[in-house]
């Protein structure tokens, strides 16, 4: 069976950002594989463009530009939260939580959810950056189909595999 949309699609894959004999940055294996819904947005359109039509058993190997994953990195992303914004509901400030290299889950007033990394602290305030991890990277992947089946109708629903 081929992968085209609404189809669960079961993968091994290794990803580099440093060519496709560099460090390994995330991985999946045959006993734990990456499965996805495919054509449902689960994953970056590029990838998904790349895997299309390919069957249990056959390997691929590409690269995606930054622009076509995660896009580059922005200055925009990076602002400096108020110190008052790391204060638990008493008001004292949260140290525990103020560590350079600390990613933290924040909430705008619309209640969307952003992760952010502590890039530096200042005396009144955060610095945080908003970018993607990944952002201004491209992305090297190689890997294996190890199945590819009809989605069931719970899991179109659901928009995820069970």
């Amino acid at each position: 069976m081929k992968i085209e949309p609404k189809k669960v699609v079961s993968l091994t894959y290794v990803l580099r950002t440093d060519g496709f004999d560099g460090v390994i940055v995330e991985a999946a294996n045959e006993q734990e594989p990456l499965q996805f819904i495919f054509g449902i947005g689960m994953m970056l359109p590029a990838f998904e463009a790349n895997i299309e039509g390919l069957e249990p058993g056959d390997t691929f190997e590409f690269k995606l530009e930054a622009n076509d994953a995660y896009g580059q990195r922005s200055e925009e992303n990076v602002f400096d939260i108020p110190m008052q914004a790391f204060q638990d509901e008493n008001g004292k400030l949260r140290q525990d939580l103020l560590k350079v290299g600390n990613v933290l889950p924040l909430q705008d007033m619309s209640g969307n959810q952003y992760y952010g990394e502590i890039v530096k602290i200042n005396q009144n305030s955060v610095t945080m950056d908003f970018n993607h991890p990944m952002a201004g990277k491209d992305l090297y992947f190689t890997g294996k189909i190890i199945d590819v089946r009809d989605a069931t109708a719970e899991e179109l629903a659901h928009g995820h595999v069970h």
